[in-house]
């Protein structure tokens, strides 16, 4: 059932934020990234079992380089180090920014033409982000504006990813591109992540976390999100951009006890408007900007 799956997503991709705020306390950003996209090369390992595959990794190896570095190492190392400030509802929801990135890095880069509800939309993201970043620049916490800051470059770094992989992997097999983005991400995480590795042990918990990070929600994930796309195709599988949040703040507020307040609701929800219209879910002036 493709509407139970992409609710399993959307509960395991919401998922992550809980685990890397377990985890990275432990084990630091890159440790913990780099079990993480490890972990996941292995799982989805038997992908490269067919000749065909190993030839498109072969023919496509810096694409697929340039698509780790952009849509896994870089950006999950950032949402790593986010979370030993912001707390896992709040890293979601701001995830749910990358189809803002998207539609304007299309606009500056590709020259793709905004509808005036796309502009809007784009214009509520940024209000909404405003909104989650207002109580920080209110009360002069130093530590969490950069770290809102890293988050929002992790989302840029996916909506560059996305384009990019459309442009110069199209041709490529999505559970090859899959595997060879994990790959890449843990030969360019390796030598920097084992210098900096804890001198202490982490305990269970810390292990726990990391190793279901890369099994369940970045192997398995994959899997499920590949499943959608060739079942429902991509739009009804990006629709999880929308439950990643609620499922974000819902187990961050079961299992870590982090607050709801009033201006998560509200800027999260003003988020996820402009959201849906920047990817055109919903629409209220369908004309186009003029464009030079």
């Amino acid at each position: 059932m493709p509407a139970l799956e992409l609710i399993v997503l959307g509960a395991i991709w919401g998922a992550s934020f809980l685990f890397m705020r377990v985890g990275t306390p432990e084990f630091g950003p890159l440790p913990l990234i780099l079990v993480r996209v490890g972990v996941a090369c292995l799982v989805l390992l038997p992908v490269m079992a067919q000749a065909a595959a190993r030839q498109q990794v072969r023919k496509n190896w810096w694409a697929l380089l340039v698509v780790g570095a952009t849509n896994s190492a870089l950006p999950f190392c950032l949402f790593a180090w986010s979370t030993l400030y912001l707390n896992a509802g709040m890293d979601a929801i701001l995830n749910a920014t990358t189809p803002l990135w998207g539609a304007l890095i299309a606009y500056v880069w590709l020259k793709t033409p905004l509808t005036r509800d796309q502009s809007l939309g784009m214009l509520l993201g940024v209000t909404g982000v405003i909104i989650l970043a207002w109580p920080t620049v209110q009360h002069g916490q130093a530590s969490t504006l950069p770290a809102m800051l890293a988050v929002l470059l992790a989302t840029a770094s996916y909506g560059f990813s996305g384009h990019y992989s459309r442009r110069h992997l199209g041709d490529v097999s999505p559970y090859v591109n899959a595997w060879g983005s994990q790959f890449f991400a843990t030969l360019l995480l390796a030598l920097p992540a084992l210098w900096l590795w804890p001198q202490h042990a982490p305990d269970t918990h810390a292990w726990a976390a990391v190793l279901t990070l890369g099994l369940l929600c970045t192997g398995l994930a994959y899997v499920i999100f590949f499943r959608l796309i060739r079942a429902r195709g991509a739009a009804f599988a990006i629709s999880v951009t929308f439950l990643i949040p609620l499922f974000g703040v819902t187990w961050g507020a079961l299992f870590l006890a982090e607050p709801v307040g009033f201006e998560l609701v509200i800027g999260g929800a003003v988020i996820l408007v402009g959201i849906a219209m920047t990817t055109g879910k919903l629409k209220l002036l369908p004309q186009r900007w003029a464009t030079a």
